[in-house]
């Protein structure tokens, strides 16, 4: 489910105007910040840990720096 998530998220990010309205965009990356935010503490470590071992085991290096700089482990850390 969290490499799910970081996919559309990485989509979402890369995503140019006619792509998507930014807008919207960042709609959708807020409600997912918030969501997260609601989760209990263990859960968010959880979630913190399986990112940083997604980063880690990432060959394309901008989406390594994505995982790596993911707003919602700054957020929850």
């Amino acid at each position: 489910m969290a490499a799910a998530l970081v996919d559309v998220l990485w989509f979402i990010d890369g995503s140019e105007d006619e792509q998507m309205d930014q807008d919207e965009a960042v709609k959708v990356m807020e409600g997912v910040a918030h969501m997260v935010s609601t989760l209990p503490s263990d859960q968010q470590q959880d979630l913190i840990a399986l990112l940083g071992e997604m980063a880690a085991a990432e060959i394309n290096l901008a989406r390594r720096e994505f995982l790596e700089g993911f707003g919602l482990i700054d957020d929850l850390s």
